[in-house]
């Protein structure tokens, strides 16, 4: 025990051995421990991020806990300043490969829980998976560059050529890269999947395809839409597919000849008509306007069935049964009127003769 190995006598060495063995042994227990409480934790509920927590922590290496206890281990040990600092550096360098290794699973964690639920279209899982290699890469990139300053290379002139290299890249791809995080925006954000029928401006139709760069809509009369991701979320995007009920307005002009206790009838029986209707809420009909030839009355309902057939089915009906309860009170609908009258002519007069009354030189003559 009074041997002395490398300044340090076999006593310390042995002390700091222990301490490398309890540090990595306990480090790795901790991580057993946490791994099966958020598995027991994960297998009760339906969330994902304790999958990706537990898978996380799984992926501890060995080394890299051994690393740490090493490090812990020096410090039992007198040791030179260029060992205790290899040895610091040995120990950051692993802890930071470490991150890296956590942060990669997580997102492969996260991918493979996509492709495992049905309901998600490929497109998205392609969308998803591309994002997630750009994500990792960037992920290792940084690693990479902290080991390197970590080792004590000095990385100032590589990060300002990658700045300066990156900056023009982004200057030369600034459009592609815009719609790829519009992309990941759609995919995180989600304002519309596949299947849904959106409104952008003046363009409507169902969602095909939601590519990195495109997503394409075909529309109503069969030709496809292809929109940059980019344009289109900077533009307002209407989604039918997730309206929870319709709102109906519509009017009814009847003529200005029906009689007054007729007029007051009018709302109640439009009331009924609409109430009668399944998945229909009635809001309000009302006499809104008197403006000759007609008494135009608004009516306000709610079909709580977002199905644009049962919307167009539903108004048929009151339609009809509308026109019913007219014929029945002997109402006519207005038709516009536009009365002319024409004005007749007078013909013009005739002009006048000049008569010449007699001269002396004629009285003489006669």
């Amino acid at each position: 025990m009074e041997y002395v190995i490398l300044k340090n006598p076999v006593a310390d060495w042995l002390v700091a051995l222990f301490v490398v063995v309890a540090v990595a042994a306990g480090l790795d227990a901790v991580k057993s421990i946490l791994a099966r409480r958020l598995a027991a934790l994960a297998a009760r509920t339906e969330a994902k991020w304790d999958d990706i927590a537990v898978a996380a922590l799984r992926s501890t290496k060995l080394l890299v806990l051994i690393a740490v206890g090493l490090y812990a281990g020096a410090s039992f040990l007198a040791l030179s300043d260029k060992a205790q600092l290899f040895i610091g550096r040995i120990a950051i360098t692993a802890v930071l490969f470490q991150v890296a290794i956590w942060g990669d699973h997580a997102l492969r964690t996260w991918l493979k829980a996509k492709r495992a639920e049905g309901s998600i279209d490929p497109d998205r899982i392609t969308s998803s998976a591309a994002i997630t290699f750009l994500v990792r890469v960037l992920l290792w990139a940084v690693v990479a560059l902290m080991v390197l300053d970590n080792l004590g290379v000095n990385i100032t002139t590589l990060v300002a050529s990658l700045g300066i290299g990156g900056i023009a890249i982004a200057l030369a791809v600034q459009s592609i890269l815009g719609d790829l995080f519009a992309s990941l925006s759609i995919v995180l954000d989600k304002p519309f999947v596949v299947g849904d029928f959106i409104i952008v401006g003046t363009m409507l139709g169902t969602v095909e395809k939601i590519g990195l760069k495109t997503t394409r809509v075909r529309s109503l009369s069969g030709e496809q839409i292809v929109f940059s991701n980019n344009d289109l979320l900077t533009s307002r995007v209407q989604n039918l597919r997730r309206m929870e009920s319709r709102r109906v307005v519509f009017q009814l002009a009847v003529s200005h000849l029906t009689p007054a206790p007729v007029l007051r009838e009018l709302p109640e029986m439009i009331e009924q008509i609409v109430c009668a209707q399944p998945q229909v809420r009635f809001d309000r009909a009302h006499l809104s306007s008197i403006a000759a030839p007609s008494f135009n009355y608004e009516t306000v309902y709610y079909v709580d069935n977002t199905d644009y057939a049962v919307y167009m089915t539903t108004q048929q009906e009151i339609y009809l049964a509308i026109l019913d309860g007219l014929e029945q009170r002997g109402v006519a609908l207005a038709i516009p009127v536009q009365t002319v009258k024409l004005a007749r002519e007078e013909p013009e007069a005739a002009p006048l003769t000049p008569v010449r009354d007699a001269t002396p030189a004629d009285s003489r003559a006669a």
